[in-house]
C-alpha cells in the first residue's frame, strides 16, 4: 500500500500493462522488467510503487485519453519518492509527427533528460523556469510500436515542492517548442505521469478539478 494513501472502497490495483478509464479519467500503466503496481482511487488520484532492476522502466499516470495543446493542469503530489531515477511529469504523445513529450516537475538523483539531449534554451511558466531540450529515440517502444521518434522536454530548473497545489500551463511549453521548430501533431493520451528507471520508488498524485 502506498504510504499515506487512504484507499476508497472502490479503489483498484493494476500490476499488468493496461490502459482504461477510472473515476472519469483515462489511465495508463506500463512496465517492462522488475515489479510495480498502480493503485487507482477516486477524485483523479493514483499511487504507484515500483522496484525496478537495472534497465527496468515503468510509466503510470492519470489524465485524458486525448490531449489538448492548451490544457491547464492542476495537481497535488502528496508523495513523490523517485529513488535514483524517476520523473514526475505531464507526459504524452503526438502522431504525425510521432513525438513523446515531457514537462518535468520533479525527479530523483538523475536530472533528465541526459544522453544525447540538445539544449535549446528556457521558458518561464507557472512560477518557474524550465530548460528546453530535444532528444532522439531510435528503434524504441512507442504508441506506434517499435519506432524512431523525437522527444521534447521542458525540465523545471528547481524541483517543484511536494505537498502543495501546482499548475502546468501546457500551452506555454507548446509555444516555446514551436518557436524552436519543435512541432506536435495530433495529440494522443496526456497524463500526469510517474516514471521510474532502474530504481525503487513510490508516488501519490492527485489531479485537481479547475
Amino acid at each position: 500500500m502506498i504510504a499515506g494513501l487512504s484507499l476508497g472502497a472502490d479503489a483498484t490495483k493494476v500490476c499488468g500493462n493496461a490502459t482504461g478509464s477510472d473515476h472519469g479519467h483515462f489511465y495508463t500503466f506500463w512496465h517492462d522488467t522488475g515489479a510495480g503496481c498502480m493503485t487507482l482511487d477516486r477524485g483523479g488520484r493514483y499511487g504507484v510503487e515500483w522496484q525496478l532492476g537495472k534497465g527496468g522502466n515503468l510509466v503510470a499516470g492519470k489524465g485524458w485519453v486525448k490531449g489538448t495543446l492548451d490544457r491547464v493542469v492542476r495537481y497535488r503530489a502528496n508523495a513523490f519518492v523517485p529513488g535514483t531515477n524517476g520523473y514526475l511529469a505531464l507526459y504524452g504523445w503526438s502522431t504525425d509527427p510521432l513525438v513523446e513529450y515531457y514537462v518535468v516537475e520533479n525527479w530523483g538523483d538523475f536530472t533528465p533528460p541526459g544522453g544525447d539531449a540538445v539544449s535549446l534554451g528556457t521558458v518561464t511558466s507557472d512560477g518557474g523556469t524550465y530548460r528546453l531540450y530535444r532528444t532522439r529515440r531510435i528503434d524504441q517502444p512507442s504508441i506506434a510500436g517499435t519506432a524512431t521518434f523525437s522527444q521534447y522536454w521542458s525540465v523545471r530548473s528547481v524541483k517543484r515542492p511536494v505537498g502543495g497545489t501546482a499548475t502546468i500551463t501546457f500551452g506555454n511549453h507548446v509555444a516555446a517548442w514551436r518557436k524552436l521548430g519543435l512541432k506536435l501533431g495530433a495529440l494522443d493520451y496526456q497524463v500526469m505521469a510517474t516514471e521510474g528507471f532502474g530504481s525503487n520508488g513510490r508516488s501519490d498524485i492527485r489531479l485537481l478539478e479547475r
